[in-house]
């Protein structure tokens, strides 16, 4: 059975929130146009619904009550959420960030959200960015909802019937493998038929990557030693410094993973591509910051220019061989 609704009278949290304002019955009371009797019930009112007391007696003025400060602090953010809304839709400036919250496919490397997402922080007026990470379909189900703006992730949006969501490529680049430096110089001769037998790092079963990593290495009938398997590729790529085995990451975040994790690069992982979209719920891209995630994506990150100049390893770099924006901490 259904449990009855509980309705909260914002009129009578209303004149309790400016009571205390105030700082009395009488001040409030002449705000409201009420006689100070009246205001008084209203709040009683309140106190009854709640089940709680919100002002004592300190002398001859009001003071709330611990339960009382409670109430006022949501008061405060209830009054001023409707303040910002009465802005908003009126086209006043709200005199606060706009929230921007995007559900992150947990099999995205943490260095590609990073510098995917940080075109939203440059934004005028300002963003105020929330992360949520959890598996795709989870994601989905929160972005139909409307809790999420935007998911990420490096595959489409699984279809299913009575599911409206759009998936925007947002780019794709090649694979590299990495290996700590002396994993590297030992089997880096005869790459890529050197990985047979070596001891290699990959993602769980189930991500996008995995499962071009496996159809790969079976093309190339090589079987490497699966040491460890992660849902976290930056936790892969930690194992991978401390020479646990070879990984495989994006061919445009080379550089930085070269410099944070202190890794070298075998090879090309193949024609492997790894793609990166952006799930919404509208087929136009409409919320400022996914305008600016998409632009800056195919401008900056993936552009094609930055994929025709991914780096081979052993090549000379130069300023053309990565994104300008990557190497902003991940």
């Amino acid at each position: 059975m259904t449990a009855p609704f509980e309705w909260l009278n914002y009129h009578h949290l209303l004149y309790f929130w400016l009571t205390a304002r105030e700082g009395g019955l009488g001040p409030a009371a002449a705000r409201l146009r009420l006689s100070p009797p009246t205001l008084s019930a209203q709040i009683h009112a309140l106190e009854g619904a709640l089940g709680e007391k919100l002002f004592e007696k300190d002398g001859r003025r009001l003071a709330l009550t611990e339960m009382g400060r409670v109430v006022y602090r949501y008061a405060e953010e209830i009054f001023s959420l409707g303040r910002e809304l009465q802005d908003t839709v009126k086209g006043r400036p709200t005199g606060r960030p706009m929230k921007f919250t995007v559900g992150v496919d947990d099999a995205v490397p943490k260095m590609i959200v990073r510098l995917l997402l940080s075109p939203a922080e440059t934004l005028t007026p300002s963003v105020q960015l929330v992360c949520r990470e959890a598996h795709p379909e989870r994601l989905v189900v929160d972005l139909l909802s409307h809790s999420l703006d935007a998911v990420l992730s490096d595959a489409p949006a699984p279809s299913r019937s009575g599911q409206r969501v759009f998936s925007h490529v947002l780019g794709e680049c090649g694979m590299t493998v990495f290996g700590a430096p002396a994993l590297a110089r030992r089997y880096r001769e005869g790459f890529p038929r050197s990985l047979d037998g070596a001891p290699f790092l990959l993602p769980t079963e189930g991500a996008a990557s995995r499962r071009a990593l496996d159809a790969w290495l079976g093309e190339l009938e090589v079987r490497p030693e699966i040491v460890g398997e992660f849902d976290d590729s930056a936790l892969m790529k930690a194992f991978g410094h401390g020479g646990s085995g070879l990984f495989a990451a994006p061919s445009v975040l080379g550089d930085e993973i070269e410099r944070q994790y202190g890794v070298r690069p075998l090879g090309p992982a193949g024609s492997i591509r790894a793609r990166f979209y952006l799930i919404t719920a509208e087929r136009k891209l409409k919320h400022p910051a996914v305008v600016a995630i998409s632009e800056a994506a195919k401008d900056d990150v993936f552009g094609e220019g930055q994929v025709l100049s991914e780096r081979r390893p052993h090549a000379k770099r130069g300023k053309a061989a990565r994104p300008r924006k990557a190497r902003k901490p991940a």
